[in-house]
Parts: structure tokens; C-alpha cells; sequence
């Protein structure tokens, strides 16, 4: 080997002297990536020897350097179950059946509830009742109390009554004969409502007793065939008409005077009880079966010092929703 010195990276050089180049001088070990001089033959085998023990610590060169340690594998987030998106339809659409669900439910309940002309096109059958214009009550004379007033001792309708008749539903043709004279009807055309002579006769006699001051009424027929009658009564006071007047009319099974074209009638107890109007008295009678061509209902109302008459007759049957409506509605004119 040749005396000179070997530099490395980041050593100082090495001054040669006599003592140092008898000396076998073992060079420092190069920095990683140095490449450095082939030994000798016998050298070789020393060095290989020595290169089989490296030092602890080192690499050898003819060692294959490790594989770098491999950087820790993240694993990926786990995929959410499912789109978010879709879970909010989901949760919308699950809302939505939930919602309808209940509001179909109160639906029906509310259409069990309401009456059958608040739902315009609703395809069900009617249940028969008139469309009667607005009913307004007339004015009172200035000063003049209402029928049931404290002050009106006599429960005297001070209104003309004449305007207290309940007027014809829509599509009703109106029966003239029912109009009068001046709209104040003449007591035989009443009279001749009832079948037997002998009964118009005494009714007659109680009415004119009784102080009957005059009769208003009015008459119709609807498309269905119903004709209605209804005349209004007026006496002195309250008391004739309760006292007298509507006692002659009523029993508690069946009415006292037969009405013309009937065969028997019995207390009409279908009539409902919700439908009884404070201060108004009222009874009613159906015909019974086996009935003639027409059926005939009846009813009695003692208003006041006004007692009302209410006949309707319908051939193969008169049906019981327009009557009663009817009489209510005659029933809240007078209250």
C-alpha cells in the first residue's frame, strides 16, 4: 500500500512518519455510500472474515440493507351506512305517511262531525233538508219588546205577523190559495184542513171563544212532491194561547181533531229533544202505517200569544228531516 493519507469526509489529514508506515494502519471505516479499495488476496480472506462479524452497530456492505420500515396503513374512515341524503328522504318521506296517516284519520272524523251542506260536491246521498233563504226577523216597533221580554206580561208578538211566516225553500212552487186577502188568511180557509164537519165546526167555536185576532199562512210544494202548510194564529195574550188555544189541538198520544186525508196518528217521538226551543212549547204526530195515498205529519207550536200549525203531506210517505226542519225553523221566527 502506498503511504498517503485517506480522507474522509470530515477528518483531519494524518502526518506519516517512520514509526507509522511500518505500521499496518487500518483505515477508518468509510461513511455509508463510500466505495472503498479492493484488498489484497491474503487480505481479502482477513477481510472477508472480518466483514462476516461486523461490529455492532454497523451494516456490512455486502449485507442487503433493510427494506425501510413500511409508513402505518390509515385505514380508510368507515362508509356511513347509507347516503346521508337518502336517510333524510327517508325520515321525510316516513314523516309525510306518518302526517297523512293522522290528518286522514282526523279527516274522517271531522267529516263524521260537519254537516253534510258545508261539503259542497261531496258525492253522499243528502239527508233531505230544504235550502231555506237566510230568515231574518222583522223590526220591532219603536219601544215594543220582544214576545219573551220580562216587560211583555202578555207575550204579544208586537211584529207584523205576517212577516213572521217562515218563507218557501229554494225550488218550491208556492200555493196561492194560502196567500188571502192582504196576506190574512179567512178562518174556514183553516178550518178546512180538518176531515169531519162536526170537528171544523167546534174548532170554529173555540177559536172565535178563545179571541182569535186573525190568521196568516203560506203554502208550498217541493220538486219531491211535499206540500206544506203553515198557519199562524194569533190571540189576545200568552196565556189563551197555552191555556186554550193549543190545549184544544193536543193530547199526549194522539192529536184531538183528525186532519182530512188520515187515517190515525200517534205522537211523533223521533222528533229530536236538542231541537226544543226555550220559551216555545211543541208537539208533534206522524201518521201511522197503514197510511192512504199521502202521509201526513203535524205540528203545534204555542209561541207567545201566537199559535203556529205546521201540515205537511207527501204521497208514499213524508219524510221526517224537512219536517222537523221546518218546524224549527218556524219555532225560531217566533222566539
Amino acid at each position: 500500500m502506498t503511504e498517503q493519507s485517506q480522507l474522509t469526509e470530515g477528518t483531519e489529514p494524518v502526518e506519516t512518519t517512520e514509526e507509522t508506515s511500518a505500521a499496518r494502519v487500518e483505515p477508518a471505516a468509510p461513511p455509508a455510500g463510500a466505495v472503498r479499495e479492493a484488498p489484497s488476496a491474503p487480505e481479502a480472506d482477513a477481510a472477508r472474515q472480518a466483514d462476516a462479524a461486523p461490529e455492532p452497530g454497523t451494516l456490512a456492505e455486502t449485507e442487503t440493507a433493510p427494506a425501510p420500515e413500511p409508513e402505518p396503513v390509515v385505514p380508510p374512515p368507515p362508509a356511513p351506512p347509507r347516503d346521508r341524503r337518502v336517510l333524510r328522504a327517508v325520515l321525510r318521506w316516513t314523516a309525510a305517511v306518518v302526517v297523512c296517516a293522522a290528518v286522514g284519520t282526523a279527516a274522517a272524523y271531522g267529516v263524521t262531525r260537519v254537516e253534510r251542506t258545508d261539503l259542497p260536491g261531496l258525492a253522499t246521498a243528502s239527508d233531505g233538508r230544504w235550502d231555506y233563504p237566510e230568515l231574518v226577523r222583522p223590526p220591532l216597533p219603536a219601544g215594543r219588546p220582544g214576545p219573551f221580554a220580562e216587560e211583555n206580561k202578555a207575550g204579544a208578538h208586537y211584529a207584523d205577523l205576517r212577516a213572521l211566516l217562515l218563507p218557501a225553500p229554494a225550488g218550491a212552487t208556492e200555493d196561492k190559495a194560502l196567500r188571502g186577502t192582504d196576506g190574512w188568511l179567512p178562518t174556514r180557509t183553516f178550518l178546512a184542513e180538518f176531515a169531519e164537519a162536526k170537528a171544523r165546526s167546534e174548532i170554529g167555536g173555540k177559536l172565535a171563544d178563545d179571541g182569535l185576532r186573525h190568521i196568516a199562512a203560506r203554502g208550498w210544494t217541493t220538486p219531491d212532491g211535499t206540500h206544506t202548510r203553515v198557519y199562524l194564529l194569533q190571540f189576545g195574550t200568552a196565556e189563551l194561547v197555552v191555556g186554550q188555544a193549543f190545549a184544544a189541538f193536543v193530547s199526549s198520544n194522539t192529536p184531538v181533531y183528525q186532519l182530512r186525508d188520515t187515517a190515525a196518528s200517534a205522537f211523533d217521538d223521533e222528533f229530536p229533544v236538542e231541537a226544543a226551543l226555550d220559551g216555545v212549547e211543541r208537539t208533534s204526530y206522524t201518521e201511522i202505517q197503514p197510511y192512504g195515498a199521502e202521509q201526513v205529519r203535524q205540528a203545534y207550536l204555542a209561541a207567545g200569544d201566537v199559535l203556529a200549525v205546521v201540515i205537511q203531506s207527501r204521497k208514499g210517505g213524508a219524510a221526517a228531516v224537512p219536517f222537523q226542519q221546518t218546524v224549527v225553523l218556524q219555532g225560531q221566527l217566533l222566539s
